[in-house]
């Protein structure tokens, strides 16, 4: 199977084995379940006690997934955190990594690409090769973030992330919950509903460590060379591969499951 390559399916898409027919009915119980939970908190546990199984949350250190890093710490949920270090992160990136740490006594475990891909990448690209062309950004992307994040997740039931509606159109239509056939697991989005002034007013008053380069003009961040400043009036996303023209433009970490293709995505990975 490759990577976007879903499993077999019967007409209307529904999955042809009886593992992955209960998991998708286990999530949309979980999606009608959470949708009448009003707090990250009580959702949290509400995903603990109905996944049976390990669970994952997959943190960019932006300001959606230090929302649900708290609520993780504070809940003792007992959820796995993890983040992807694909080696070119800022220092206010990795900076939010130690403070988080320091605020709540945990160890957020850290995911590293193969150092022997990413050689290679560099040897037959260059030092910035990504930007000649978006097959080759894609390609880098595969190696730093998608290949390292399939190994965090081997083994896990459940995937949190903190994807939400309010994102772009794109994502209007996220789900609490859902089946994702290609990690072969329940994908959480405990926050999907959530606005970003609901999301900025918990990070206040909570006192949550923020990257302070939200506060510099990086509502999205990511790797130091991919990523820049908006100017007043762009898109949220106009920062992330700004060399890029094309609409959607994201790393392959939610999509692997549909289109190649890639949707936007706010403060996350």
């Amino acid at each position: 199977m490759t990577l976007f390559e879903a499993p077999a399916t019967a007409p209307g898409g529904q999955p042809t084995d009886s593992h992955s027919a209960a998991q998708h009915a286990l999530a949309a119980e979980l999606d009608r379940e959470l949708a009448a939970i009003t707090t990250l908190e009580e959702r949290l546990l509400a995903i603990r006690a109905g996944v049976d199984g390990s669970i994952a949350f997959s943190t960019s250190l932006g300001i959606v997934d230090q929302a649900i890093t708290h609520a993780i710490a504070t809940t003792a949920s007992g959820i796995d955190i993890f983040t992807l270090d694909t080696g070119r992160h800022f220092p206010e990136t990795l900076d939010t990594l130690f403070d988080t740490e320091g605020k709540y006594g945990i160890k957020i475990r850290v995911m590293f690409p193969n150092s022997a891909a990413v050689e290679e990448l560099v040897e037959n690209d260059g030092v910035y090769g990504f930007r000649y062309s978006v097959e080759a950004r894609k390609a880098c992307c595969e190696i730093r973030k998608v290949e390292p994040l399939n190994r965090a997740l081997k083994g896990a039931a459940g995937w949190v992330t903190g994807l939400r509606r309010e994102q772009s159109q794109g994502r209007s239509h996220v789900p609490f919950a859902s089946y994702d056939p290609v990690q072969k697991l329940i994908k959480l989005n405990p926050i999907a509903d959530w606005s970003l002034e609901k999301l900025e007013d918990y990070v206040a008053a909570n006192k949550i460590p923020v990257n302070a380069l939200h506060a510099k003009g990086f509502p999205s961040i990511g790797c130091q060379p991919c990523t820049r400043a908006i100017k007043p009036g762009e898109d949220i996303r106009a920062g992330r591969w700004w060399w890029e023209n094309e609409n959607g433009k994201e790393c392959g970490l939610h999509t692997q499951s549909e289109d190649p293709g890639f949707e936007p995505k706010d403060r996350a990975a």
